[in-house]
């Protein structure tokens, strides 16, 4: 990986934008020392996006991906954690919210762990960094 950036990157589906919002609230609230940066508009259609996104991406120390029931039509979100973990970064998969998450989730969340949305998960994170 890169020199350290203290960037990380947020990745969410559209449709949990305000979820979004209350964690980057929590984050600055919490004064970690990161930036959080994010791609709003998501157009995975696009060569250019995608590029673009993938540079964002790996341009940080790592990667913070809200899950909820909405990422199985996510295709940015998703395009967002592949480049993630393709680069091998370190990702941290957060609940997003109290609703159940489908049984079969998309690649790359596939069968990976998905941890409680709690300040201590995030912290121990944000500190491996």
């Amino acid at each position: 990986m890169a020199a350290k950036t203290n960037k990380v990157f947020v990745s969410f589906a559209l449709r949990d934008i305000k979820l979004r919002d209350q964690l980057l609230e929590q984050l600055n609230k919490e004064q970690t020392g990161f930036s959080f940066v994010d791609m709003p508009v998501k157009q995975s259609w696009e060569p250019a996006w995608k590029e673009e996104c993938r540079d964002k991406v790996t341009g940080c120390d790592g990667v913070i991906a809200l899950i909820t029931k909405n990422v199985v039509r996510a295709d940015g979100q998703l395009w967002e954690i592949r480049c993630a973990y393709e680069g091998r970064m370190p990702v941290l998969l957060l609940h997003g919210d109290a609703e159940k998450l489908p049984s079969k989730l998309p690649d790359p969340v596939g069968d990976r762990e998905i941890d409680s949305w709690t300040w201590p998960t995030i912290s121990t994170f944000l500190n491996r960094l």
